[in-house]
Order: C-alpha cells, then structure tokens, then sequence
C-alpha cells in the first residue's frame, strides 16, 4: 500500500457579504473559507511575488512544530552557484498556474543566506527569516529549540 503525504497547504478565498449599516456608513463586513490542498502537489510547482514576478519553483516546505501549519518554502536562486532561498508561505494564494507568496521578489533576494545542516536551520537562522520578512518569532519550548521542520 503506497503511503501519501496528509501535509496540508490552506488556501485562503475572501468573499465579500452584503453591506452593512454600521453607524453612518456602509460597510461590507468579510468572510474567509478555508480549504485544504495536499502539500504534495505544490512541490515543483512556480513560485511568484506579490505583485505576480517569477521568485523560482517551490523545492522544500518547512513547517511550524507547534501549529503544523506551512511556514517557508525554499526555491533555487541564482545562475550560477544557485542556492536556496526560503520564502514565507503563510497568506499564500493558490493559483492554477503557479502559488503566490505575499512578499516582493525584492525581499526574496535580499533574505538570509542560510546554509542548511542536514536539512534543518539553526534557531539563529530560523530568527533571522523570521525577523528578515517582519513574522512574528518566539522560540518553541522544545528539545531543539527550532520552530521549523522539513516535510
């Protein structure tokens, strides 16, 4: 029996209610549905900014200890002497071709140069992306002290 991967990426659909009167002013009040998409499927696929630049193809996803939720992905950057870069995946939009991140390709390019041991960050390194991409960062009260881990 061929064992599947139940990792989880949320897909995030705003839909807009009817307005409603809140003193004075219409305002149209928001809902979010939430849906579950098997993690498998985006490895490989395109990665791009928010304002919709080709970042690279998603390689790796690292998720939080604590809430299981996908945090980073990383990509190959560069021609020559690629290495990978991590870039947020939370209030990431699924689109048919290609996943959308919400920060600029400018930010990518400028995140930590991390180098992985055997595949994991140091608590450092994972502050350090945290910090670079302005996410909120507190050390989890585990054995390793890391917040993040490769799937």
């Amino acid at each position: 029996m061929e064992e599947t991967d139940t990792s989880a990426i949320v897909e995030t659909n705003v839909e807009t209610t009817a307005p409603t009167l809140q003193g004075d002013a219409e305002v149209a009040t928001t809902e979010t549905t939430v849906m579950y998409r098997d993690i498998a499927e985006w490895h490989g696929r395109e990665l791009v900014d928010c304002h919709g630049e080709r970042i690279g193809n998603l390689e790796e996803v690292y998720f939080d200890v604590e809430t299981d939720e996908a945090q980073f992905g990383t990509v190959k950057e560069g021609f020559v002497g690629r290495h990978l870069t991590f870039v947020p995946l939370s209030g990431i939009t699924i689109g048919p071709d290609n996943l959308q991140v919400p920060v600029s390709k400018e930010q990518v390019k400028h995140a930590p140069n991390i180098a992985l041991q055997g595949g994991e960050l140091s608590q450092a390194d994972e502050s350090a992306l945290y910090h670079h991409y302005q996410l909120n960062y507190t050390p989890p009260d585990t054995h390793s002290g890391r917040r993040l881990a490769r799937r």
